[in-house]
């Protein structure tokens, strides 16, 4: 069977959305195993390595029999996997709204305008930021995401710079930002915000509240 008839996933379950502007909705997610980044502050290194290879329609059909209107393909990072974009076809096909969460440092080209991307970009703080593809830009639409994650305030006037430099605000106007869980305080990222007047918003991980910053399938 070729590798893109074929995905390694580490699990597949509903939940609600926990960030983005889809935060709060019900939402099944597809994680994928595997990645290629190795951020400081990754929360799911237990997707790094497992999983089990299954045959892309048998994702397909575990993903709609959870019976959502939203599904997330996220990992790891999905987009490495040859099958990904095939997947997000059919998902699409199938009538759902479709979310893929990635690194920026994958390739988003080839992924179905009908998707919504949720790309981050790597700040310093995650000792990954030198991977930045700075290309995917030209792939971002307005119905797409640009996606911060801030350690400290160096994090945070980075992306400040990043946002007037590559005018980000002209590409999408859904530029998220949020605090490393345990790193950096929200309420001090609001207010950093609110002073620069800055065209973000600020976002919680909604099921680390909900169920705790350890918990996996939620």
């Amino acid at each position: 069977m070729a590798k893109e008839d074929t995905l390694v996933i580490h699990e597949i379950y509903a939940s609600i959305q926990g960030e983005s502007t889809f935060a709060g909705l019900p939402c099944t997610f597809v994680r994928t195993t595997g990645c290629n980044l190795r951020c400081a502050w990754c929360d799911t290194p237990q997707a790094f390595y497992g999983g089990t290879r299954m045959p892309r329609p048998a994702v397909l059909e575990r993903a709609l029999a959870l019976d959502t209107p939203l599904v997330e393909l996220t990992g790891g990072e999905p987009l490495i996997q040859p099958g990904a974009i095939e997947l997000l076809r059919e998902l699409c096909d199938a009538g759902k709204t479709v979310l893929v969460e990635t690194s920026g440092e994958a390739d988003v080209s080839r992924v179905d305008p009908r998707v919504h991307k949720i790309m981050d970009l790597k700040a310093p703080g995650s000792r990954e930021s030198g991977r930045n593809r700075w290309s995917n830009l030209d792939h971002i639409t307005a119905r797409d995401e640009i996606k911060f994650v801030l350690s400290d305030r160096e994090d945070y006037e980075w992306m400040r710079a990043i946002i007037r430099e590559k005018s980000l605000v002209s590409r999408t106007p859904n530029l998220l930002a949020s605090a490393v869980f345990g790193a950096l305080a929200t309420k001090d990222l609001v207010a950093w915000v609110l002073e620069d007047k800055l065209a973000v918003r600020v976002q919680l991980q909604m099921h680390k509240v909900i169920w705790s910053p350890e918990a996996t399938g939620v």
